[in-house]
């Protein structure tokens, strides 16, 4: 495995021919390869025999020819991207009533003042709950997403919401993936008090993220998570299909 100049990772068969390029990262405790590419011929032999245990999140056929060799399916996931040009912020998205007593404030609180709102979000039956301890969520997912270390720097135009007493009780975290604008992620406490909260700050979010001159922002949002028909209207364009996978 060697690293090129866009810091992605090359795995190479046997022969020495590359046949795959990935960023590489760690999810839920797994070594991980996003954003997968197939560069050459067959890489699944490869990937089974050098990538044991690492969670690989590629093409949707990548994926299925790696499920079909015992490979255990982590996500489903679809990305999408609005532009921001084309297709700009409303007006009224930048003064969105966030409800009474709620103000949007940066993001720069600890994580874990963040984590019991970023918690509640994802109940075990959600499609992105985390499936570990409460310790592990918080030291294996968000604390590394809000230090940047896993889809890259928080930007600026990011938000979190508090309550009256200061609580945080929702968030958009966007960063910079690469270069890319990157909706890492959104939540809200599932209290019906705050219903249509995480839609209305993102509203906000993008709206600043428009001024301060993004040209786009682009997601993934899991298969079963409701939250794409928000995306959708929101102005958010399929982009693709992804699966992510765990190597047996």
């Amino acid at each position: 495995m060697t690293e090129n100049d866009e810091q992605r990772q090359t795995l190479t068969n046997g022969q020495g021919v590359p046949v795959l390029t990935y960023l590489q990262g760690v999810r839920e405790g797994h070594p991980w390869a996003d954003l997968a590419e197939v560069v050459g011929p067959d890489p699944v032999e490869t990937i089974v025999s050098d990538m044991s245990g690492w969670a690989v999140s590629g093409s949707v056929e990548l994926g299925e020819q790696l499920v079909r060799r015992g490979a255990r399916v982590m996500r489903h996931a679809h990305e999408m991207r609005k532009d921001l040009v084309a297709c700009p912020p409303p007006a009224d998205w930048s003064s969105r009533d966030l409800g009474d007593g709620l103000r949007a404030v940066p993001c720069d609180r600890d994580a874990d003042e963040v984590f019991p709102a970023w918690r509640a979000a994802f109940p075990a039956d959600h499609p992105d709950h985390h499936h570990g301890s409460d310790e592990e969520a918080l030291r294996e997912r968000l604390a590394p997403m809000l230090e940047g270390s896993v889809l890259g720097p928080v930007l600026p135009c990011s938000a979190l919401v508090v309550d009256e007493t200061d609580r945080v009780v929702a968030g958009a975290i966007l960063t910079d993936r690469d270069g890319l604008p990157w909706i890492a992620d959104v939540f809200r406490r599932p209290e019906a008090r705050y219903a249509g909260l995480g839609a209305d700050l993102l509203r906000q979010v993008l709206s600043v993220a428009a001024a301060d001159g993004l040209a786009e922002v682009s997601l993934v949002v899991s298969d079963a998570n409701p939250a794409r028909r928000v995306y959708e209207k929101l102005g958010f364009q399929l982009t693709g299909t992804s699966l992510t996978v765990v190597v047996p």
